[in-house]
């Protein structure tokens, strides 16, 4: 997708993001469970603010372009260096833009960023088998289905099997730029 015609840019999750967020993520849960379970008061938004901080995290707003609403979340989880060069993602859409395309033009930017300027080489999605719109949309962003990984996450308390989907760059040299900017702007 070409960033031009893109309606959404990324941006990080910063501390005055949450009383949006978390009335967003309050009026999203019905759609969210028993997928995730996002930050829905001040205490848990504080908690995710400081995983999001730490080194091996990255939290990212999808936002309209037009108006700067919250349309979406991407996280980049427990990054790990070194030969291997990976992490997990999360991410959740706002209720009201469900349906919208705009995940898919922000994971589309997000793993355009992850491989280019942080230097990844793998990008794993974990999915529960029953969640198909959150499948599609990998597929369609270049994720690969590599199988079933029987009770993989505690979700919703319970150990969940997730569908394992991922992204490989293919460039034969990756380095990591160090630049921290706004995605897709």
């Amino acid at each position: 997708m070409n960033p031009e015609q893109n309606r959404v840019y990324l941006r990080r999750v910063t501390r005055s993001d949450e009383e949006q967020f978390t009335t967003l993520m309050r009026e999203s849960m019905e759609l969210h469970e028993p997928w995730i379970s996002p930050p829905t008061n001040s205490a848990l938004f504080k908690a995710y603010l400081r995983r999001i901080q730490r080194e091996d995290h990255e939290g990212f707003a999808v936002c309209l372009k037009e108006t700067e609403a919250i349309v979406g979340v991407i996280n980049i989880n427990n990054i790990v260096r070194g030969s291997f060069q990976s992490a997990s993602l999360g991410y959740y859409v706002v209720a009201r833009h469900q349906g919208g395309g705009y995940m898919y033009e922000g994971l589309s930017l997000l793993v355009r960023f992850a491989c280019q300027t942080l230097g990844l080489h793998r990008l794993e999605a974990n999915i529960q088998p029953n969640n198909d719109r959150s499948q599609r949309l990998v597929q369609r962003c270049g994720f690969v289905n590599e199988g079933l990984s029987k009770q993989f996450l505690f979700i919703d308390g319970a150990w969940r099997d997730h569908i394992r989907w991922c992204y490989v760059d293919q460039r034969e040299s990756l380095r990591a730029s160090g630049k921290r900017k706004w995605i897709g702007s």
